[in-house]
């Protein structure tokens, strides 16, 4: 099946491109291999450097990497640029300190002389998820490559040609061929790779059922794991709080990315005594939000990422609803083109 880009907020399938064969994927995998027996002998002084370079790269070319971000997701135009930048500080702040991280440490024992020392693993497979889909990757990349790892990258299937830039810019900063590369391939294959010996950690951002896949696949294998998975922040206020920071924090939290971040407020916990006056303002200002182009710096909420996260939405507001909740606004689907809905 095709992996296509649909920008969310107009319906257009821009770009569509092939899942990698069995073959390519091969190719792939022995192009990290051989990488990583080169790249791990590199000195903290030439990654350094390297990290440095992909830090000015993305500076340099925000705007540009920002709109492949919106395009692909829908992200706020505003958003994506300080995604990028995030991503550009965090490749500095290890470029930076990555070294002494990384220092030997000194272990008491009855030896004359013990330490524990920090050693490149080999190639590591990151399963990267879309809401977040330059910083995600990044924040892996940046510590697992200045350790003197090579990356492998499955990311999510509607942010294709965010997985390719990506690559490309570890290229251009001067990484050699193959210590960054992405795989577009199906959920289906991921398995396969875990297992291949020569893929030695994964890791995964993404919701409880494809952590556990990942990390029993993983324990079978002996293979070290890492793993970020979905949350329900709660958002708490107390009859002392300041009312209005309160408030307008609590849009901002719940609307973060249109909704779409484990670190999203989803439950509301509000002191009985400011609960009324408390609801009915956040009721209006959510009214209030601008929904629109994601380019527009004046829009406030954009479209949903893909059709099937609209409708398990709405799915989710009517079973809610089903249960005796009772809708003080929104919950429907904005018809025409884009895959927007009412907050």
């Amino acid at each position: 099946m095709p992996i296509a880009t649909i920008n969310p907020t107009t319906g257009e399938k821009l770009k569509e491109f092939s899942p990698f064969d069995d073959a390519e994927i091969e190719k792939r995998l022995k192009r990290a291999e051989d990488a990583f027996r080169k790249y791990r002998r590199t000195t903290f002084t030439e990654r350094s450097e390297l990290l440095h370079a992909v830090t000015e790269l993305l500076f340099q070319e925000k705007e540009k990497f920002a709109e492949i971000i919106t395009l692909e997701m829908g992200k706020l135009f505003r958003d994506s640029v300080a995604e990028i930048e995030k991503c550009a500080r965090g490749c500095r702040f290890y470029a930076e300190n990555g070294e002494r991280f990384l220092e030997d440490e000194p272990a008491q024992t009855d030896a004359a002389e013990s330490y524990v020392q920090y050693q490149p693993l080999g190639p590591v497979l990151a399963i990267m998820p879309w809401n977040f889909p330059f910083w995600q990757v990044f924040r892996f990349a940046a510590p697992a490559l200045f350790a003197g790892n090579v990356g492998l990258l499955k990311h999510a299937s509607n942010v294709p040609q965010c997985a390719l830039a990506i690559e490309e810019i570890f290229c251009r900063a001067g990484f050699d061929d193959g210590v960054f590369q992405t795989l577009l391939i199906e959920p289906e294959q991921v398995k396969k790779l875990i297992v291949d010996p020569r893929v030695k950690a994964v890791t995964l951002t993404g919701s409880d059922k494809a952590g556990s896949a990942v990390a029993s696949t993983a324990a079978g294998e002996i293979k070290k794991s890492v793993l970020e998975l979905g949350g329900s922040d709660g958002f708490i206020v107390m009859p002392s709080a300041d009312f209005e920071r309160a408030l307008s924090t609590a849009v901002k939290a719940r609307t973060i990315n249109t909704g779409q971040s484990c670190i999203a407020a989803k439950r509301f916990m509000i002191a009985d005594q400011i609960y009324d006056e408390f609801l009915d303002q956040f009721v209006a200002r959510m009214r209030a939000l601008k929904i629109g182009d994601p380019m527009d710096e004046t829009t406030e909420i954009g479209p949903l990422a893909t059709e099937q996260i609209l409708q398990d939405v709405h799915d989710q507001v009517q079973k809610t609803i089903a249960a005796g909740a009772k809708l003080l606004t929104g919950g429907n689907r904005i018809h025409g083109a884009g895959l927007f809905y009412e907050p």
